[in-house]
């Protein structure tokens, strides 16, 4: 597991002549926590989507326990090679290897010998490597049209950008004992054996800031929830509630949960002491102890509730409590997270988007070079009841014809296309926290929102390495709730809440 980076080999005093490509992977999790941070280190340092990496921004300090292989622009001359080899020697010693791509290209012999010479002088090992960007042969066609889209510019004037063959495919163990030499076959197993790093190694910790001193996540949750209690039911609990109560504390603890019940807790009192309307929703309205620590207002005593439709040990899904704010003041809700657990340990959740018909139909179209006006009357032509199909009776009624070999090539790339990632976004509202630095955990950039971050890996990522996220989301209702009571607040002569409406107020519901 590792990242691969275009380096430029130069500096302020002397620009960049030519460019590299260094691919780091992680040996151990020391090493993932390094590289996580190293690139968040890089984004941000920059504003989103400007991203620059010079030779001089990197050291074999930042990257401890990492190995790297690098794999020069092809034909460089010898002595750029030598600085480069000196180097890589300087910042990885024992843990660097020139990567050496076979393509079937004119040079690729004369290149193989220029690079074992270079290894001769500096003692640097050659590795083979591919520089994938397929699976297959016949996804060629596609990795042009996504080549095209990147550099924006249609598929005949991409020219060198394109890739002249399609051999940067994963191929067969058989077909590359026949292309390259059985040295370099045999490194990759000693880069492979200096890689033991495993996802399943990192353990989230979440943070504590939210549990007084001298208090547990468990004696402090059970205090605050019978706290709540004695405030929801001024005259007595009921029995069956605090019966609820128990069964719900005993599963929060049984599955460690404490932690984000007092976070979301934490959260909700912020904002009320800033008098910004919030309100708890979903499934969580089926817990007790949600309603006694102020995170929802559904009174579950009046109802037949099932706890486990929220959180069940059965499932193993990690609770999901969805919190809406005012939307002109949620804002102020993100920055106060920012600042109590700091920017090195708190951002928002990423959201990978991904090709639907309409934006394949426009970058398929685009590349191939149809018109704006025909790519934009395909794209509109396709609407949301037609799901995530392309589907060719919407060319025709734009007046295409399918058995138009251009029209069918457009047809067969968009319908390969679906599906793809196109562009990291940020979450509505989710937000990661951490007990320690998240960046070790995860890269994390600058969103395109000022004083934003977003972190690389979406929802799903997050269930499937075990990270909670608080869903902090904006609700315009609430605003216009919150404006009405103010209006009602200036005619009485008092400020008028949420919790001075009659619960079952006649006039209201014949309105």
């Amino acid at each position: 597991l590792g990242a691969q980076f275009e380096v430029d080999w130069g500096s302020a005093a002397t620009p960049a002549t030519t460019s590299f490509v260094l691919t780091v992977l992680a040996a151990n999790v020391h090493g993932y926590g390094n590289l996580c941070q190293f690139i968040t280190k890089l984004r941000r340092s920059s504003e989103k989507g400007t991203y620059h990496l010079d030779i001089a921004d990197i050291s074999g300090r930042d990257l401890e326990d990492c190995v790297v292989l690098m794999s020069p622009k092809r034909m460089s001359e010898p002595a750029q090679l030598e600085t480069v080899a000196k180097w890589l020697l300087n910042n990885f010693l024992g843990r660097c290897w020139f990567g050496v791509e076979q393509l079937r290209l004119l040079d690729d012999e004369m290149w193989l010998h220029r690079l074992r010479e270079v290894s001769a002088l500096t003692a640097i090992p050659l590795v083979a490597t591919g520089d994938v960007h397929f699976h297959v042969r016949s996804r060629k066609p596609l990795q042009d049209v996504l080549t095209a889209t990147r550099v924006g510019k249609p598929l005949t004037e991409c020219g060198l950008d394109l890739q002249p063959n399609s051999e940067r495919h994963l191929r067969t163990r058989l077909r590359l004992a026949q292309t390259y030499p059985a040295d370099l076959l045999a490194e990759t197993l000693h880069v492979a054996a200096r890689c033991v790093f495993s996802l399943e190694e990192l353990r989230y910790q979440y943070p504590e800031e939210v549990v007084p001193l001298g208090e547990t996540p468990a004696s402090y949750l059970r205090r605050i929830t019978y706290e709540g209690a004695g405030r929801r039911w001024p005259k007595g609990m009921p029995a069956k509630v605090q019966l609820q109560i128990e069964h719900e504390l005993a599963l929060i603890a049984d599955l460690k949960y404490e932690f984000y019940f007092l976070t979301v807790a934490d959260i909700v009192a912020f904002a009320r002491s800033r008098h910004i309307l919030c309100q708890g929703r979903g499934s969580a309205a089926n817990s007790v102890v949600c309603y006694c620590i102020g995170v929802t207002e559904v009174d579950p005593a009046r109802m037949s509730v099932l706890f486990e439709r929220f959180i069940s040990k059965e499932r193993n899904e990690p609770p999901d409590i969805d919190i809406d704010f005012e939307h002109e003041r949620r804002e102020e809700v993100l920055q106060y997270l920012y600042t109590k657990y700091g920017r090195d340990r708190a951002a928002i959740t990423g959201v990978v988007i991904s090709y639907r018909p309409k934006s394949a139909i426009r970058d398929v179209g685009k590349a191939l070079g149809f018109s704006l006006e025909t790519v934009d009357a395909i794209a509109k032509n396709h609407t949301w009841w037609d799901g995530r199909e392309v589907m060719k009776e919407r060319f025709e009624e734009v007046g295409l014809s399918v058995d138009d070999l251009q029209v069918q090539q457009l047809l067969h790339l968009t319908q390969q296309l679906l599906g793809f990632p196109r562009h990291l976004s940020q979450h509505t509202g989710g937000f990661v926290l951490t007990k320690g630095p998240l960046s070790r955990l995860v890269p994390i950039e600058n969103a395109s929102m000022p004083d934003r971050t977003v972190i690389e890996w979406d929802k799903d990522d997050l269930d499937a390495m075990g990270l909670l996220k608080v869903d902090c989301l904006a609700l315009g209702m609430l605003t216009a709730i919150r404006k009405s009571l103010d209006f009602i607040g200036v005619r009485k002569g008092y400020v008028f809440e949420m919790q001075d409406i009659p619960a079952e107020d006649v006039e209201t519901y014949d309105m």
